[in-house]
């Protein structure tokens, strides 16, 4: 993995050679530049699902997204339809170079079972299941909570795919690092994956495989496919499952464990990595890729390391000087938390960043 030094000097840490980051970075490199080069012109498909207040989060989660990424991007948006025409005005007054579409889809269930779905855990949070339904042509894609900020490329988890086996179909990370915080190994009343489950608001999905795969499940000794699976799931289920359609995800790949791909946490940082004291080692090492604020810290006071990324985020006008509109402002505010557990190691929530905007401009020098 790749290791980069720290960050709280900026300006020394510009003007390191490539090489810092010894072999281990090098491989991890090439792997990317092999599967960019043998994938030059593929588009990344992103989807997100946004329901009630959740507009000006989701928005923030796609100028992260569109900021560092360096191949084309698809936006697949769920949304309620009060939402559409806002959006609309959003997305189409930003700088997307010919690189960036979008599509905004109505939130549908199926017909016969709507009210269930829709009344799952969150509104609208059940509709990720039935993505690889609604998406047909789609080959690949990558969902996303609305509460994700990307601190490096989208091309890099994209990238996973050419990692997957034969039998993988979908990546996540675990729900926890720490087996004593955990919460699926202490209190789940159903099959979970793995010793501490499996968290899905980072889902990165290969659809051609999963609509031709038959599931082993435990209401029949025949398999089923991913649209006959979830009703069946959600009766037997309802009644012992807390948070939704991550559960029947992590029921789905107890029993089908050869179908998931595995990334790290630092891929899907959360607040229960730091605030019981730092317990996700790969972020410490190369920092945070993928942040995610759930439990609402983007919008209260409760985790300020959390607000003070999203807000520097929201906050970034295209085309601004990273380094002086972004990065430092955002490394003075993320100094001003180490009153927190999370502050404490607020070195991690910037170290890759200054990679990603390194790299950026290094690209941009180069014409690409």
């Amino acid at each position: 993995r790749c290791k980069n030094l720290s960050v709280s000097f900026w300006n020394s840490y510009w003007m390191l050679p490539s090489d810092v980051c010894g072999m281990n970075c090098f491989w991890e490199a090439a792997f990317r530049y092999n599967y960019m080069k043998t994938h030059p012109s593929e588009k990344m498909h992103l989807a997100v699902v946004a329901c009630g207040e959740r507009l000006e989060e989701t928005v923030t989660m796609l100028r992260s997204a569109i900021i560092f990424s360096i191949r084309p991007l698809h936006f697949h948006i769920f949304a309620e339809d009060q939402l559409h025409e806002s959006f609309k005005d959003i997305l189409d007054e930003f700088p997307y170079e010919g690189k960036v579409n979008y599509t905004l889809y109505p939130i549908t269930f199926p017909t016969e079972s709507a009210a269930e779905w829709k009344k799952l855990f969150k509104p609208c949070a059940s509709q990720r299941l039935f993505l690889p339904l609604i998406l047909k042509n789609v080959d690949s894609l990558l969902y996303v909570d609305t509460d994700i900020l990307f601190l490096r490329p989208v091309d890099d988890i994209w990238s996973f795919l050419g990692k997957f086996n034969s039998t993988q179909i979908a990546a996540m990370a675990p729900e926890h690092e720490e087996p004593r915080i955990g919460w699926y190994n202490r209190f789940a009343r159903h099959p979970y994956y793995g010793v501490t489950g499996i968290n899905s608001g980072v889902m990165l999905m290969n659809m051609t495989r999963i609509r031709r795969k038959y599931f082993k499940n435990d209401m029949t000794p025949v398999r089923l496919q991913w649209g006959e699976i979830l009703m069946p799931l959600l009766k037997k289920y309802k009644l012992n499952i807390t948070w939704g359609d991550q559960d029947l995800l992590n029921i789905m790949f107890f029993h089908n464990p050869e179908s998931l791909y595995v990334f790290p946490c630092q891929w899907n940082y959360r607040p229960d990595h730091c605030i019981y004291g730092s317990n996700c080692k790969a972020a410490e090492e190369e920092g945070i890729f993928i942040l995610h604020g759930n439990r609402g810290v983007y919008h209260d006071d409760k985790q300020p390391t959390f607000r003070a990324v999203y807000e520097a985020i929201k906050n970034y006008s295209f085309g601004d000087d990273l380094i002086h509109s972004l990065l430092q402002p955002l490394e003075l505010e993320l100094q001003k938390t180490m009153h927190t557990y999370c502050g404490r190691v607020y070195k991690v929530f910037i170290k890759q960043l200054t990679k990603s905007i390194r790299d950026l401009y290094a690209r941009k020098s180069k014409g690409r």
